[in-house]
């Protein structure tokens, strides 16, 4: 009797190992931290997740929007990398990580924001800041408007470098964002995956900086971001990206209360996203996929290209019955500019819509004359061949 009970119970199990998807075994995940996050870079999909909008100190974790804020104001015009910077009394007097400005002190701006990717510098923050927009203030307002613009729920900035201060908060879930919207810069990845840095050489004060991100060492595929960590509050944290076979994943991990405990559970959390997922690509960008007809162009046509790669994140195992459907203009009326959308391509599963791309105009086309809309119109009428 106990044998045919034991036997019915290690069939059942097994019919429900093979019934449940696999993921609901990511449960089973060993994590010490608190607050986590996986997910795909590109779409955003969420892979994991254990308490991601819980409010936390996120320490120097805050130094990733510090980047990315940093980084779009130079593209609007605001500076440029290689300014000179010269740090204020105010600057220097920061502790902590620090390059020990000293007021007056002169640097280059490309630098200054090296020595926030790769040694965390407080200091640098702040003269950064007050390079850029005037003050600290500022640029802290800056950063909260950049919140809020990727709307954010349970974000919201009282400094510029994480260090303690009542009100200054972030989530898991809204950090993963921060990092997906930074990896729009190739500069911000450039400067988060510097190992090491010599500042101030040649002179009577160089500087060595050491990246704290142990996982640019430790784990293959890792390129970035940044660690965190001030004292019990924050407890261990790490917003980092790893790219294995043209996925890249982003995990953040909050709180780990073990030396090292961040990157131990970012390790497991990325083990578990390149071991269940792949991505597939279906078009490379710029690729063409038809002409659509320009209604008083110069040319009668203008060629559809893709305007990204055109990809997925996809299951392993769960490949099958995945589609890819276009959708072009019928016309468009001239002028039209290179890169105005004229169609999308959808990817389906199973005829389900998994995700969308736009596809664009590979040139500009002018608006033609008038004397050639009369000899198009006048052809038309009176070609009988």
């Amino acid at each position: 009797m106990n044998m045919k009970r034991s036997i019915s119970i290690m069939t059942l199990l097994l019919l429900l190992f093979t019934l449940v998807p696999q993921a609901t075994f990511a449960n089973d995940l060993k994590l010490e931290s608190p607050s986590v996050i996986l997910i795909d870079a590109e779409s955003g999909k969420i892979l994991y997740e254990k308490d991601p909008h819980v409010e936390r100190a996120p320490a120097s974790v805050t130094k990733l929007m510090t980047l990315l804020v940093a980084i779009e104001a130079i593209k609007d015009g605001r500076g440029n990398f290689e300014d000179v910077v010269v740090a204020s009394e105010h600057a220097s007097q920061y502790g902590g990580s620090q390059i020990y400005l000293e007021p007056g002190e002169e640097m280059k701006l490309k630098e200054l924001l090296i020595s926030i990717a790769v040694g965390s510098a407080n200091d640098s923050c702040v003269a950064v800041a007050e390079h850029l927009y005037g003050s600290e203030e500022s640029f802290i307002k800056a950063m909260n408007e950049k919140a809020k613009e990727l709307g954010l729920k349970h974000t919201q900035f009282q400094n510029t470098n994480g260090l303690k201060a009542e009100g200054h908060y972030t989530s898991a879930y809204d950090m993963a964002m921060i990092a997906k919207e930074g990896l729009k810069h190739k500069e911000l990845l450039q400067l988060t995956s510097i190992k090491h840095y010599k500042l101030r050489e040649n002179t009577e004060k160089p500087f060595q900086l050491d990246s704290t991100n142990k996982l640019l060492w430790w784990y293959k595929g890792a390129d970035g971001f940044k660690t965190g960590w001030i004292g019990e509050e924050s407890g261990f944290c790490l917003a980092s990206t790893a790219k294995r076979d043209s996925l890249r994943l982003i995990s953040v991990v909050l709180g780990a209360q073990e030396r090292r405990g961040n990157f131990r559970d970012a390790m497991t959390l990325f083990n578990y996203g390149f071991a269940g997922y792949k991505y597939q690509e279906f078009m490379k960008k710029g690729q063409e996929v038809g002409q659509i007809n320009v209604d008083k162009g110069e040319q009668d046509f203008v060629t559809a290209v893709t305007k990204d790669n055109v990809g997925t994140i996809i299951a392993k195992g769960k490949d099958k019955n995945i589609t890819k459907e276009i959708k072009l203009m019928s016309s468009i009326k001239a002028p039209v500019k290179k890169g105005d959308k004229v169609g999308t391509v959808t990817i389906l599963k199973s005829n389900t819509r998994i995700c969308e791309y736009d596809l664009v105009a590979k040139e500009n086309v002018k608006r033609g004359t008038i004397w050639r809309q009369f000899n198009k119109v006048y052809t038309e009428l009176y070609d009988f061949d």
